[in-house]
């Protein structure tokens, strides 16, 4: 994997920002994980992956910076439907009407890897969550580029839906930077 996608380092931007959020389309920095972790240990908090699109690229950018394990619990690489049901209890009736591509589903996700990276009986602080298509091609007639983030702390969960333009490694650079950016700004409130 190269660093460009072991950072994120691409530069993104939305195709259509109507449902979606806008991205300020900046390059990624990989301060992006290096804040979040330092956040986390402010906090005293931990931090647990799930992703779909990104395969590994959150956590991969989470373990880059030095220190990364005082924080990060790990990752759950939830590329099959079956295992966001199984793994992470994202709803079965859920996935059945809507797909695993939905903004429900990335809370759900968020939410169910918190729990399922519990180490003795306590869960993760925050869970970020990554679902989205990368293309080339739409597996449900939604837009390639379609990607729901979702976070979810002791206090709330959210979700943030984007489109982004791109090629396949370009959108799941953009998901990478846009989950990072998401947890950092919901710990920051």
């Amino acid at each position: 994997m190269g660093s460009r996608a072991a950072d994120c380092r691409e530069r993104h931007r939305l195709r259509r920002g109507t449902a979606a959020r806008r991205s300020s389309g900046a390059v990624t920095e990989p301060s992006t994980a290096a804040g979040l972790l330092a956040r986390l240990r402010l906090r005293g908090w931990s931090v647990a992956v799930a992703e779909s699109l990104t395969g590994g690229l959150v956590v991969s950018s989470l373990v880059g910076v030095p220190g990364a394990s005082a924080s990060l619990r790990g990752g759950v690489v939830a590329y099959d439907t079956a295992i966001k049901q199984s793994v992470l209890g994202v709803d079965a009736a859920l996935l059945g009407q809507h797909g695993p591509v939905h903004p429900e589903v990335a809370r759900q996700m968020a939410e169910g890897v918190r729990r399922a990276l519990s180490v003795a009986g306590r869960s993760a602080d925050v869970g970020i969550a990554t679902t989205g298509i990368a293309g080339p091609e739409s597996p449900d007639g939604q837009p390639v580029g379609t990607v729901h983030v979702g976070i979810a702390t002791p206090d709330r969960s959210s979700v943030a839906s984007f489109l982004f333009d791109g090629d396949r490694a370009r959108i799941r650079e953009a998901a990478c930077e846009a989950a990072l950016r998401a947890a950092l700004d919901a710990i920051s409130e």
